[in-house]
Formats: structure tokens, C-alpha cells, sequence
């Protein structure tokens, strides 16, 4: 170690893959400035072991099989990100089960493989194709929840795989509503009052505490399923049972009905340039679900305080969230 600077010292061969540094024996690798080290060390023991990783290449999940009427804008913003990274040089490699899809047509992806989106469909693909990169923003919420179980069962670290865009880190404060109404807290931006519960015993606690009606959201769950506002313990009690077959967490929110619903769309780039497109304004009140109603861009309704308002807090959230 250099006791100049704090460095460690070693050498390394300009073409081949011999490298040499001397570290103290205690146990610790030594200063963090050689922590690359052992990642490209980690990373050439992989390519030997399960072939080397393709270089500009991206894996690109899709949203998995539709109805009809359902999810279209996956399709559309899937097909426009195939065709972005194929402009900056990439080469796609698509999973959809949909073969009536857009994206899935000839002259868009340059491989598709018509499978499920699940962690073990998409783990026998990267060990196949070994992509630099993996997309999990344009198959909505089916692709988030396999990318998320990819991550979390160390199946991207091992086959040395990137996450484009949003990171799963930051994707899951946006899932988990626990972790999203503390973010919530912390950047001062206020939530309904809600309380998470991981069991039926819990939740009907939560439910007790904030009083009823209340509104039961689950984690993770596509288009809303298993969620549901109750105005008794006997009614969520049933809800529950239902709910926690598609995820395992769920938090009991006060209830809102009523409200004005306003969404906002928002772009942010990784500097941290962002942009808000539009807000919309749903046509019935909060408590109809977005599916079984209209919104009408841009809102009608707003004044200008209101609107400058919800546009400063949609900003900061993104930024905070790291979108």
C-alpha cells in the first residue's frame, strides 16, 4: 500500500488476464479503489464457466399475454424501445408469449422468444444468450415483478447482467407500498395515513387502528387485483383471503372516495433533466377504477396554484424515487 495517498499498488499485464496486488492479511480486501478487482476477476471465472457475455446486447421483457383491450401501450412502448436500441446499436432480444403483438413482428426484435415472463423461462434465455443488458420498463407490471425476482434471486449479478433504465432498487420503492409512503415521508410529500400487514391478523389490526371504511391495497399486483375498499372487518376479512394469493404484502389505507383523481406523466433522464408530458384528469372521482372510466387531457378542473402544486411534487417524487 502506498502510505502517500492511501493507494494499494500492484501490477497488471497490458493485453492478458494476469494481474498482481499485495494485500494485508487481516481479513479485508483492502482499500476500495481495488474492489474492481475482484468484479473483473468474479466476471472472467462466469464467461469461462457459462460463455462470455455478448456485448450490446439487451434483453427486452415484454408484458406477456393480453386480452384483447388490455395493456396496449406496453405493446406500443415496447416496440418503440426495440427500435431505439436498435438506433444506438443493440441488438434485442425480445420475450413476449403474445404472438398478436406488435412488438413481436418480423424486422423489430432480432430474436423472440415466445415464452412466459418468468424468472425461470428468462434464466434458461440469459444462460443461452449471456446479454450485456436487460429492459424492464415496457412489459408493465409482469415484467417488473419477473425483473424484481430476477434481482432479488442474485440471477442478474450471477450471469453479470445490467438493468437499463430505472434500477431495481428504486423499481421497488415505487411496488412496495411501505417503502414508497416512507420515501413519501422523508421528501415531505403527504400520503393517506396507511399501515402495511404481511398476514390477515395484521391487516385486520391496521383496518382497526386507521377505522372503517378503509381501502386493502396489494404489492405488486397487476391492474389492481385483489384490492378492494371494505366498510367492515367481515368484508375485508373475505377480501384478504383472495389478496394474499397474489402477493404478500398489503396496506390498509383511510378511505378516499370522492377525491379528484389526477395522474401525471413524467420523463426524467439519469442527470436528472425531467419533464412533465401532461397531467389527465379522471372523469369520475377517486374509487372508480381507471379501467371502467375516461380521463380527460389536460385537466379541466385545476386552478393554477393547484396545478403548479401537484406539478412541483410529481417532479420531486421522480427525482426522489431516482426514475
Amino acid at each position: 500500500g502506498n502510505k502517500n495517498d492511501g493507494t494499494n499498488e500492484g501490477i497488471r499485464h497490458k493485453t492478458k488476464p494476469f494481474k498482481s496486488v499485495q494485500f494485508h492479511p487481516e481479513a479485508r480486501g483492502g482499500p476500495d479503489d481495488t474492489s474492481y478487482m475482484f468484479k473483473e476477476f468474479y466476471n472472467t471465472c462466469l464467461d469461462f464457466k457459462y460463455g462470455e457475455v455478448k456485448k450490446n446486447k439487451v434483453l427486452l421483457l415484454g408484458s406477456g399475454g393480453l386480452s384483447i383491450g388490455q395493456a396496449g401501450e406496453f405493446d406500443y412502448s415496447g416496440s418503440q424501445a426495440i427500435k431505439s436500441f436498435k438506433k444506438h446499436g443493440l441488438s434485442v432480444i425480445l420475450v413476449n408469449p403474445n404472438i398478436a403483438s406488435i412488438q413481436t413482428s418480423e424486422g423489430l426484435a432480432d430474436e423472440v422468444y415466445y415464452v412466459p415472463v418468468q424468472p425461470d423461462f428468462i434464466t434458461d434465455i440469459i444462460i443461452k444468450e449471456r446479454p450485456e443488458y436487460i429492459s424492464l420498463s415496457f412489459g408493465g407490471q409482469t415484467a417488473l415483478n419477473c425483473g424484481i425476482s430476477l434481482f432479488q434471486s442474485g440471477v442478474l449479478y450471477k450471469y453479470n447482467v445490467q438493468v437499463l433504465g430505472t434500477s431495481v432498487d428504486n423499481i421497488l420503492k415505487t411496488e412496495d407500498r411501505e417503502l414508497f409512503s416512507r420515501e413519501m415521508t422523508l421528501i415531505g410529500e403527504k400520503t393517506p395515513r396507511s399501515l402495511p400487514g404481511t398476514t390477515i391478523k395484521e391487516a385486520l389490526n391496521a383496518a382497526e387502528e386507521i377505522g372503517y371504511p378503509v381501502l386493502c391495497r396489494a404489492a405488486f399486483a397487476l391492474g389492481g387485483l385483489g384490492s378492494g375498499f371494505c366498510d367492515n372487518k367481515e368484508e375485508l376479512a373475505t377480501l384478504l383471503e383472495k389478496t394474499f394469493t397474489k402477493t404478500n404484502q398489503v396496506l390498509i389505507d383511510e378511505d378516499l372516495r370522492g377525491w379528484k383523481e389526477i395522474e401525471y406523466e413524467v420523463m426524467r433522464d439519469k442527470y436528472g433533466n425531467s419533464i412533465t408530458i401532461c397531467n389527465m384528469e379522471n372523469f369520475d372521482p377517486l374509487g372508480i377504477h381507471t379501467g371502467d372510466s375516461i380521463v380527460v387531457a389536460p385537466s379541466q378542473t385545476l386552478n393554477n396554484d393547484e396545478y403548479n402544486m401537484l406539478r412541483t411534487a410529481s417532479l420531486k417524487i421522480a427525482g426522489s424515487l431516482g426514475i
